[in-house]
């Protein structure tokens, strides 16, 4: 059946797009913020550790979300790591790095899904897409919000 929102089938496409960009850079945060959890070591392990899973079981449930608004607007969603590996602007981390590390690995992955959601939203307020402007909202929010508590752990 032919979806009829109010919203251009060029319009609905390019928004879902960017999304799934989003989707993939989300997820590979999620990936990357659980490895984390498992691995840190150090003097900051409990703080980094508790924090850590607050940051992936909340990146869990919004892949969801985002993947739910590709679906409204007519689009599959990526899901598989080949996606998410041609369409994600983070990387994955191979080894285990410093405690450090990982916290600044982390700040630069939620800087970057702030920057992935922000270069959606002029699609989003173009074609009047109100539920994607505000889950792009939602999400530069909270990442830009937990971008400052790790650089926090970096102050001297």
């Amino acid at each position: 059946m032919e979806i009829d929102i109010g919203i251009s089938k060029k319009d609905r496409k390019a928004i879902a797009d960017g999304l799934s960009r989003l989707l993939a850079d989300t997820y590979t945060l999620y990936l990357k913020t659980h490895n984390f959890h498992w691995n840190v070591e150090g003097p900051m392990f409990n703080t980094l550790h508790l924090m850590f899973e607050g940051q992936y079981t909340e990146l869990a449930l919004a892949v969801d979300l985002i993947a739910e608004r590709i679906r409204a607007l007519g689009y599959p969603a990526p899901g598989t790591y080949a996606a998410y590996s041609k369409l994600s602007s983070i990387k994955e981390e191979q080894g285990v790095p410093s405690a450090e590390d990982m916290i600044k690995q982390l700040v630069s992955g939620q800087e970057q899904i702030s920057k992935t959601a922000r270069s959606i939203f002029p699609a989003a307020e173009k074609a009047g897409d109100e539920p994607t402007a505000d889950l792009l909202t939602q999400r530069m929010q909270l990442h830009e919000k937990n971008a400052w508590m790790l650089r926090a752990l970096l102050s001297k």
